[in-house]
């Protein structure tokens, strides 16, 4: 602390803002209605020495956006490695996004709600981590019907489908209450192995006009 101001760190890193910015984030509460006063008392500097970690309040969203981005992509990741025959690699992953959810984690409800909320810099921050999510899927798409000598219909568009319905769904199921939770993990299940089988019957028939 400084001598001239009580309580006040004399030292601030990024993650100690990023950290005091989660505190105050919450359920009803989306990082782009904080405040640089309320985050910069909430990590005990004076609102000047923000600006030598961030921009503006924008950054630092951006900042926890990709932060939720890389640890969800982490979690989920782990999930489908471990998938065996007996547990899908969409169960797996349905299940691991569902888990963290269940756990209240605050990265992943800033990365559902400021996808809809916020400035343009906050939801072009969340595009680019669905991109990756997207990506990231596509490969495993591709390696999985190797795999199963499975037919694979356009899969940057299935990798597509799939990334923006989990996370539609995602911040839809945030507010359900908890005795739900199994059966909306169900149905989520359901329909992204929905998608997967018709993505494998439009490799084998191709698309028709109607």
């Amino acid at each position: 602390m400084t001598a001239g101001t009580p309580g006040r760190k004399a030292v601030i890193s990024r993650d100690d803002i990023i950290e005091a910015a989660l505190k105050l984030a919450g359920p009803n509460r989306s990082v782009s209605s904080l405040s640089l006063r309320e985050v910069a008392r909430e990590a005990g500097i004076a609102p000047n020495s923000f600006y030598r970690q961030f921009r503006d309040m924008d950054e630092l969203a951006v900042a926890l956006i990709e932060r939720a981005g890389q640890s969800l992509r982490q979690i989920i990741g782990e999930a489908r490695k471990r998938a065996r025959a007996d547990r899908s690699v969409v169960r797996g992953s349905v299940e691991a996004f569902m888990e963290q959810l269940r756990s209240d984690d605050k990265l992943l409800h800033i990365l559902l709600r400021e996808g809809s909320v916020g400035s343009d810099a906050f939801k072009q921050a969340v595009d680019r981590q669905l991109n990756y999510f997207e990506e990231e899927l596509r490969l495993d798409l591709i390696r999985l019907a190797e795999l199963n000598k499975t037919g694979l219909f356009e899969p940057a568009l299935t990798a597509k489908a799939i990334t923006r319905l989990v996370f539609a769904i995602g911040a839809t199921i945030m507010d359900a209450p908890p005795e739900k939770l199994n059966e909306l993990t169900e149905q989520l299940v359901l329909m992204v192995r929905m998608i997967v089988t018709g993505t494998q019957t439009l490799a084998v028939t191709g698309v028709t006009e109607r």
